[in-house]
């Protein structure tokens, strides 16, 4: 019978298992393993995790490879817009970005948008994994470092917000609200679409810059940019 096991070379064994070096990886490895074969639930409530299962693919990243630039979005809700502009960026980040999205006041409950989701859907994005969350998650101690914090609901731009993490470079992105429209079920799902067009063309412009433009010091500058463009 021939064996399923794969088998990796020294170096490669040295370089997997420096993820394991940091104490919140390891928790996140000894997760992902205890796991089994049929992989994690929804919530990963059963874990104990020292971080919010949102987080785990953070933590798993193994601390050799170069991080990629990660990005909140922001808005009120965190069902519409932000929830839009995190998967885009995943979707056509290239392993360079990871999208996050959150709210400053999510109601109680509060889901995505369901014609926020088909939208994406019917663009070939994935929608896996949304959920409409507080800003709170992201501004504890041991949530993920964001590099660039985009607000792109004008609400959301007036208010204070946490301190963040690592001092992340800040910008506001504004746009309409999608679902602040009364008119027909086509032409809601119209303005979704508008919606999602115009941010995958600004996060295009961002995921093509040149590695000069997104170092950490000049980052603040190209996120003021790209809002006017």
């Amino acid at each position: 019978m021939k064996s399923s096991l794969t088998f990796i070379d020294k170096p490669q064994a040295l370089k997997a298992l420096t993820a394991l070096a940091q104490a919140q990886r390891l928790r996140a490895f000894k997760a992902l393993v205890v796991t089994g074969p049929d992989g994690l639930a929804l919530t990963g409530a059963h874990l104990n995790l020292p971080f919010p299962f949102a987080h785990i693919n953070y933590w798993r990243t193994p601390m050799t490879q170069p991080n990629p630039i990660r990005v909140l979005f922001l808005c009120t809700h965190n069902s519409a817009r932000s929830i839009l502009a995190e998967a885009i960026l995943n979707h056509i980040g290239q392993g360079r970005f990871q999208g996050y999205s959150a709210g400053s006041s999510p109601s109680e409950n509060q889901q995505p948008n369901p014609i926020g989701l088909q939208v994406l859907q019917y663009a070939g994005i994935s929608t896996a994994g949304l959920r409409s969350k507080s800003w709170n998650e992201f501004a504890r101690p041991d949530a993920p470092h964001m590099d660039l914090i985009i607000t792109v609901c004008d609400n959301a731009a007036g208010e204070v917000c946490p301190l963040w993490p690592g001092h992340p470079a800040t910008a506001h992105w504004s746009y309409p609200d999608p679902s602040a429209g009364t008119g027909s079920d086509a032409e809601k799902l119209e303005a979704f679409r508008q919606t999602l067009h115009a941010m995958h063309l600004r996060l295009e412009l961002l995921v093509n810059l040149p590695a000069e433009k997104l170092e950490t010091l000049v980052l603040q500058n190209t996120a003021n940019e790209l809002a006017h463009s």
